[in-house]
């Protein structure tokens, strides 16, 4: 057996040639790289679930306003944004309805935003009739209950 020469020093570093793999497409090419759009921004959240027990208590003791087949509690929370929560027992229908009321609720309140105080919380319920309701009809009840709780013109 004979040694082969092997030299000490190492040849320079090139580019490895490249081959397709064979799921590739040859046609199409790769992936453009696209610059971040100058668009609006993620939404903030402007309404805040509620998740702690000592807030649902403090709602529980709040008398209900009502309006129809949907009820409104609120109480003042520490500094934050509005923050909201939602009751549909089960005399509403199965949980389908139910969610789907919550949903609608949901929309309700958003379009209603503006009548929420920052550093308060609201339950919302509702009944097995408003499931009936159409949505200016929900609308006009979560407004009504809204009002008496807006914040004061010029704050």
């Amino acid at each position: 057996m004979r040694e082969a020469h092997v030299p000490a020093q190492q040849p320079e570093a090139q580019e490895e040639a490249r081959f397709p793999s064979p799921d590739e497409d040859p046609g199409r090419p790769g992936r453009v790289e696209v610059p971040p759009s100058a668009g609006p921004q993620a939404p903030r959240r402007l309404i805040w679930r509620i998740r702690d027990r000592g807030t649902f208590e403090a709602l529980g003791r709040e008398s209900a306003r009502a309006a129809g087949p949907v009820r409104l509690r609120s109480v003042p929370t520490d500094v934050g944004p509005p923050r909201v929560a939602y009751a549909i027992g089960r005399p509403v229908g199965n949980a389908v309805e139910r969610n789907r009321l919550r949903r609608r609720l949901r929309a309700v309140v958003a379009d209603h935003a503006g009548l929420l105080r920052d550093d308060t919380a609201y339950l919302l319920g509702a009944g097995p009739r408003a499931t009936a309701m159409s949505h200016a009809e929900l609308s006009g009840a979560v407004a009504a209950l809204l009002a008496p709780a807006a914040p004061p013109e010029g704050s």
